[in-house]
């Protein structure tokens, strides 16, 4: 940030967030500050926190796509003890902007802003509190256990740390799908013999051994704290109407009971397996059975007959298992369809007392206003919403799959996370944490895009700026915070929070060419002066 007097630059040197002259700083601990002008249009005074944090290390894609390389021995990090909570009077800002910051940290002193320049001033009031935050994270599928199985065992521990560890985004979900899904090398569920109406035949699969199990452990060592949450993109075929893994099927009503069973003894195979589930949804993306020659596993479900096996089936066998504190979410598809199917479950009382609450993709999000979680939220207010599935490259027409560095899908990504938070969601999940440069492996060549993308001939992987974005969120505003109240504008969008270490955390993007000067007022602290780079990403930390 460069301070102005009037017009000009003010006789410093900025070195707020030059990573060069950062590193420098770090290493010889020094502190720079800075007086105020004399003309008072801005003041902030800003000081470089000495640390000993691992800074990016570059790969530039051309065009400023840019990704931090990580391998056995080096990745970026940020202190197992950062954030500490702010000294009154101070805060601490955190940058990850096109150019190539990646959370490059400050921290500055609050002070009265008087700058007829100032391009916006947010209002924010902790006294207004909404929805209680619990947590970020992605999924483990066969695809991700896979690419992390390809790294050296050192490499494998710098990418599971770099989601779950205290260094890294301290995620707290993971999403595991039940059996196989696209992102696996064949079609598979956990019972393939026809007619195994008592299931006698059910097993784990070794992708389950080799790919999810492992990792998911490693994850629970990081962070004991984790929550695991469910979905089974199928029942198995014979179960079905249609005989199919995918395709315009449905569960078969005499099976009903089956499948409730089929889902418990998933729950005991993990449990077996160290690994509690602490909620499962009702099924992935059951609109696409509708979808004409879509290849995706799936089974079909209208709001009537998912109300009826939530209510009769399975609801009432988790209720009489030793997993009875497991939670059912409905839905676990997209945002076209709210509020009108979860509505409509609901309407059967028995099935809407067993559901907890109401899982969304992103899919179809640029054709919907978020509105439609609001009216979700506000039709069943004791219901929370959880944003359960996104990802980048997923289009027909997303060409190349994988676009290493793209800040646009970044991009993409911060903008629905603070969406989501200020409509009610209780947390956002990603999808696959580490896919391989072509995006899979998909057994149907359904190749998508990763927060981190392995290089397995090189033992190395790429954090992309899709993983910063959600870091933004992941690593600063822990389980239990509160969504508070702030404004925001067309060119720089708001959400903030407060901790239960009684922090402020105020995530911003600055989704502008220019950069913009702001100003965070909040009536019971100074008021906080920032100049936001061009296309940012920035977290604000302050106490209360």
């Amino acid at each position: 940030m460069c301070i102005k007097c009037g017009d000009s630059l003010h006789d410093t040197i900025d070195v707020s967030h030059d990573s060069n002259y950062t590193k420098s700083l770090r290493r010889t601990s020094s502190i720079i500050m800075w007086d105020k002008c004399k003309a008072p249009l801005l003041l902030v005074i800003l000081f470089i926190v000495a640390g000993d944090a691992n800074d990016c290390v570059p790969r530039n894609f051309g065009q400023g796509s840019i990704v931090c390389v990580c391998n056995a021995t080096y990745c970026d990090e940020l202190p197992d003890s950062n954030p500490k909570v702010p000294e009154n009077g101070t805060f601490y800002w955190y940058v990850s902007s096109k150019e190539g910051l990646r959370l490059s940290m400050s921290q500055a002193r609050m002070g009265s802003c008087q700058n007829s320049n100032t391009d916006t001033v947010l209002h924010i009031d902790t006294s207004r509190k909404y929805q209680t935050i619990l947590g970020f994270g992605g999924a483990f599928t066969d695809s991700v256990g896979i690419n992390i199985k390809n790294l050296s065992e050192a490499t494998q521990d710098q990418l599971i740390r770099a989601y779950y560890g205290s260094t890294g985004s301290r995620y707290s979900l993971a999403r595991i799908p039940i059996a196989g899904t696209d992102f696996s090398t064949r079609p598979y569920t956990y019972d393939d013999v026809a007619g195994d109406v008592s299931l006698q035949n059910f097993s784990l699969a070794q992708e389950d051994y080799d790919y999810k199990i492992p990792y998911l452990r490693k994850a629970i060592e990081l962070n004991p704290d984790v929550k695991f949450f469910s979905a089974a993109w199928s029942a198995p075929p014979w179960m079905k109407t249609n005989d199919r893994i995918n395709g315009f099927g449905f569960l078969r009503k005499d099976y009903y009971q089956v499948y409730a069973n089929y889902i418990v003894k998933f729950l005991d195979a993990y449990k077996s397996n160290g690994i509690d589930v602490w909620a499962v949804s009702t099924g992935n993306e059951p609109l696409n059975a509708y979808v004409p020659f879509d290849r995706l596993n799936t089974m079909g479900w209208t709001p009537d007959t998912l109300a009826d096996w939530v209510a009769n089936y399975a609801g009432p066998t988790l209720a009489a298992s030793t997993h009875n504190g497991t939670q059912i979410l409905v839905l676990d598809d997209q945002r076209i369809e709210l509020p009108w199917f979860v509505n409509k479950v609901f309407e059967d009382k028995t099935a809407k007392n067993y559901i907890v609450g109401t899982a969304v993709h992103w899919y179809t999000d640029s054709f919907t206003s978020p509105i439609l979680l609001d009216l979700t939220h506000n039709g069943s207010p004791d219901k929370f919403i959880l944003m359960t599935e996104a990802c980048t490259g997923a289009g027909a027409l997303d060409y190349p799959k994988v676009s290493l560095g793209s800040w646009s899908r970044g991009q993409e990504y911060i903008l629905s996370i603070i969406q989501y938070m200020n409509h009610w969601a209780i947390g956002w999940v990603d999808w696959n944490i580490a896919l391989d440069t072509t995006g899979g492996p998909n057994w149907i060549q359904n190749y998508v895009d990763s927060p981190i993308i392995v290089n397995a001939d090189a033992d190395e992987f790429y954090k992309q700026p899709m993983y910063y974005a959600l870091k933004h969120f992941s690593r600063f505003v822990g389980r239990g915070s509160i969504r508070i109240s702030i404004t925001d504008t067309n060119s720089v969008k708001a959400t903030a929070f407060v901790t239960p270490s009684d922090e402020v955390v105020v995530v911003l993007y600055n989704n502008d060419t220019q950069k913009k000067n702001i100003v965070l007022n909040d009536p019971k602290r100074n008021p906080i002066c920032l100049e936001l780079p061009a296309y940012s990403m920035n977290t604000i930390i302050y106490a209360q």
